[in-house]
């Protein structure tokens, strides 16, 4: 069963939450930039280790980017894509 957009947008922002936002949720918009705002290049290791752990997919190196890991949103986007390449 493929997840649905909403469910990965609430795992990537109770990760991101509680990891890096010490509970403050307001703090986090669908377009927040996450890198310097949110998270630093040590927060973009470990948000790509949730990722691939979490959703069972693997991210290459070169797919590390900011376009990927901007924001929520992209984030989303980026594992949806990942998903359904998949199937």
């Amino acid at each position: 069963m493929q997840m649905q957009a909403t469910e990965i947008e609430q795992e990537i922002r109770n990760f991101l939450t509680e990891k890096f936002l010490f509970g403050r949720s307001e703090a986090l918009s669908d377009d927040t930039p996450l890198l310097g705002n949110v998270i630093d290049s040590q927060g973009v290791i470990e948000l790509v280790v949730f990722v691939q752990e979490r959703f069972t997919l693997t991210v290459d190196d070169e797919e590390v980017t900011t376009d990927n890991f901007a924001t929520v949103k992209s984030t989303v986007a980026f594992i949806e894509s990942k998903l359904r390449g998949r199937t």
